[in-house]
């Protein structure tokens, strides 16, 4: 653990991951990195605008994944399902030095990870899965309405 890669934000971050699922959610999603075998389970629910309003989630992964969704959690809420995908395809392209830093609040903490590619995966996960969840949740939500 001596490297930058897992700094002392990262871990704080990481040791501080809700561990909290929704009872019953409008969606639930889960991805997995087959690099690395991190897993989390995102659960969404969503306002009439389409919105996430509650989210819930299970993380079984490492330090950066961990980290990545505690990030994730702590501004989600509020977004719609387009500016989550904005976001993940952000970070997306960043992590692979193809754009920009997210407009993301704390994602500079994994600039040590950018030349670690195996880390990647990992990192996105949870945008993934929110992501995927608040399009399902949003579609559902507009289908039953």
């Amino acid at each position: 653990m001596s490297s930058p890669l897992y700094n002392q934000q990262i871990l704080r971050l990481a040791a501080s991951t809700p561990a909290t699922r929704l009872s019953a959610p409008m969606a639930s999603i889960e991805k997995r990195s087959p690099v690395c075998g991190s897993r989390v389970t995102v659960d969404v629910d969503v306002d009439r605008d389409g919105r996430v309003a509650a989210i819930g989630m299970l993380v079984r992964a490492c330090a950066l994944g961990q980290a990545s969704a505690t990030l994730m959690a702590d501004d989600a809420v509020g977004k719609s399902p387009a500016e989550l995908a904005a976001a993940r395809d952000a970070l997306t392209a960043w992590l692979a030095g193809a754009g920009a830093m997210p407009d993301w609040p704390g994602i500079d903490i994994f600039t040590p990870a950018l030349p670690h590619s195996a880390r990647h995966a990992s990192i996105r996960l949870a945008f993934e899965a929110v992501t995927e969840a608040a399009a399902v949740a949003s579609a559902n939500a507009q289908a039953a309405a």
